[in-house]
């Protein structure tokens, strides 16, 4: 089917499409899901060479998902002067199928979607129609609507494909959503799991308040994208009183672009901490995650407003020859003045957190 086919019409008609039993289980059991980023070449055209071998290397270090055609791809790949959308989704999807026939092991398959009404039910229907088995909900395009319209625009993409709610942090292009907001839309039949992502604990709570309050708290799979709190928000349980009962919630995966990089490392970290089973053990994961935020700081280009985040993540797969450089679609964004020296120091100060030496095993295999 073509994307610009779509009719919403259609969708109406159908019962709502459901995740593969499997694909559910392994969602809310708690998974690693790098945001999957755009490999291009000198020229900022598609690598698809290296753009496979990134697949691969997630695929192999454990990862129990990715996540395409979100903000660490760039969400210029839309653009009708670039027109990569259908082509990176594709070959997403092509390398976790042949990895998923090759394994028998369950990967979940995320799109993003955005955009206003019109725009994303194209763009559902197209992931849904290649395979896909849940739209991440970018709502940026949204940022002076009313909650009811917001909502709206929810029930129609849930009509098409099941939903991953998205709380984007302001910085990158999110807007403020309130508690009432997460109540009602955790309430949609076909909402699976919510991102988290406001890197704010406030608004963390918010959103794990509205999915106790609404009733569908154990439909719900919680994943964190706070990447400046990712072991934290792993490691707590949270409770909330909706009505007369207590509602406890944990967050129990990630889907981060954090864990783009290093991400054999992330895949150990997640199994570690679904084992934690002492005091210590849980200490030594806090103080681990303090570390992590460090990292991540230098990454995203924290002192710069996250100017660089896309970039000092290309940074990282440059320098472990999974990328060859760090160009993206807009020629603006470079590594902010002194993100490379900071990226120098992490390196040095935590060596136990980066899988360098899992990517040199592999990376002639992978980019075959």
């Amino acid at each position: 089917m073509r994307s610009g086919m779509v009719n919403i019409d259609n969708f109406m008609q159908m019962k709502l499409p459901e995740l593969n039993n499997n694909v559910s289980k392994v969602l809310n059991e708690g998974v690693v899901i790098p945001a999957f980023p755009l490999a291009l070449d000198k020229n900022r055209k598609l690598d698809e060479h290296r753009q496979r071998a990134l697949a691969r290397y997630y695929l192999d270090a454990g990862a129990g998902g990715i996540a395409v055609a979100v903000h660490t791809t760039q969400f210029e790949i839309r653009s009708p002067k670039i027109e990569l959308f259908r082509p990176v989704i594709e070959i997403a999807k092509e390398e976790l199928d042949r990895f998923m026939a090759r394994t028998n092991k369950t990967i979940i398959r995320i799109a993003g979607i955005t955009g206003k009404t019109e725009q994303a039910v194209r763009e559902a229907g197209l992931v849904s129609d290649l395979g896909y088995d849940a739209g991440l909900l970018s709502l940026s395009a949204f940022a002076e609507a009313s909650n009811e319209e917001i909502l709206q625009h929810c029930r129609n993409i849930a009509e098409i494909i099941p939903l991953i709610g998205f709380y984007l942090q302001p910085a990158v292009g999110g807007r403020k959503l309130d508690v009432d907001f997460w109540r009602d839309f955790s309430g949609i039949e076909n909402v699976v799991a919510i991102k988290i992502a406001p890197f704010n604990r406030y608004q963390t709570l918010d959103v794990i308040r509205g999915v106790a309050e609404s009733g569908r708290a154990d439909k719900i799979a919680l994943y964190t994208g706070n990447d400046d709190n990712i072991v934290a928000d792993l490691l707590t349980e949270y409770r909330f009183k909706a009505g007369s009962e207590i509602i406890r919630k944990r967050i129990v995966g990630g889907l981060l672009g954090h864990w783009a990089v290093w991400t054999k490392k992330a895949v150990d970290l997640l199994n570690e901490i679904h084992k934690v089973s002492s005091v210590n053990e849980f200490d030594n994961l806090l103080s681990t995650g303090i570390q992590i935020t460090d990292c991540n700081a230098a990454f995203f280009d924290v002192i710069n407003n996250f100017k660089g985040c896309i970039v000092g993540l290309h940074e990282v797969l440059r320098r472990q020859g999974l990328l060859e450089g760090l160009w993206t679609l807009n020629k603006n964004e470079i590594l902010s003045p002194a993100q490379k020296a900071e990226i120098d120091r992490v390196y040095l100060a935590y060596p136990e957190l980066n899988d360098d030496d899992f990517v040199a095993k592999n990376l002639d295999e992978w980019l075959k």
